[in-house]
């Protein structure tokens, strides 16, 4: 089987475990920025095999210019995609970071 076999290519931007939708995204960043270990992604991705989730990685090493180059991209689509949400969705947002603060008020008055 060839690495590439572990992979669904939806998109340029959009690479899947073969028969998941998690993307190799969500793997590697939780590998590479939340520095979780193999055996802490098989607990976190309990549909992947270990076999999967160290391909994912084994593609990343050997693509390594080309996927941190797709991992910059999809992290930039994220925070675009989070700015719009929250410009259009400005109402919840501010309902949210004021129950929010009530909330901790709330909580520090109780352990004071």
């Amino acid at each position: 089987m060839q690495l590439e076999d572990y992979f669904d290519v939806w998109a340029p931007n959009d690479i899947r475990i073969k028969g998941h939708r998690i993307g190799i995204h969500d793997v590697l960043h939780d590998h590479l920025v939340r520095e979780l270990t193999v055996e802490e992604l098989v607990q976190r991705y309990d549909t992947l095999s270990l076999e999967e989730i160290l391909a994912a990685i084994l593609y990343y090493l050997q693509n390594k210019e080309a996927m941190t180059k797709y991992l910059e991209d999809w992290m930039e689509h994220c925070r675009t995609w989070e700015r719009e949400h929250r410009k259009q969705n400005a109402e919840f947002y501010e309902k949210y970071r004021r129950i929010k603060e009530e909330w901790r008020a709330r909580k520090q008055q109780g352990s004071a």
